[in-house]
């Protein structure tokens, strides 16, 4: 985990006049522990591996928090589940291409959107807090093949 992203959310804590628990940090650590995006379970079942004790209302309250705190980034990629990006501050700028078939999750960056960002906000008056792009669209998996290896049925 980055040391900035370490320093954040230990002034949080601080700030809020919470403890640095040992579930928390268990939370913590299975949170920054890999850059892919996770659901809450799939962070509770990291949380779990690492410390058996972790309670779901822990990592409930933690997740809230290290949203609250800007460490991590709640993002919507379908399919009627919260997402978590924990990898948002080395890549503030990225976007999401999601396969409406297998649910494959591809980032990606380009300054071309970037730029249209900005000259659409601008013209309209805004200036944005954050920024987020889901395309959803089929992988060319199923194109060339006819069939997606991870798409369900």
């Amino acid at each position: 985990m980055e040391e900035e992203i370490r320093e954040k959310i230990e002034g949080y804590l601080l700030k809020k006049g919470l403890r640095r628990t040992r579930q928390r940090e268990v939370v913590v650590e299975a949170a920054f522990s890999t850059d892919d995006h996770f659901t809450a379970d799939q962070l509770w079942e990291r949380a779990r591996a690492i410390d058996p004790s972790v309670s779901r209302a822990t990592l409930y309250r933690t997740l809230n928090l290290l949203v609250e705190c800007d460490a991590l980034r709640e993002i919507d990629l379908g399919g009627n589940q919260k997402h978590y990006d924990p990898n948002f501050h080395a890549h503030p700028n990225h976007s999401h291409l999601i396969c409406t078939d297998c649910r494959k999750v591809v980032e990606f960056e380009d300054d071309h959107i970037n730029l249209l960002e900005d000259c659409i906000t601008r013209r309209l008056g805004f200036k944005p807090k954050n920024k987020m792009l889901r395309i959803e669209a089929s992988c060319q998996e199923l194109k060339d093949r006819g069939v997606c290896e991870r798409a369900d049925g």
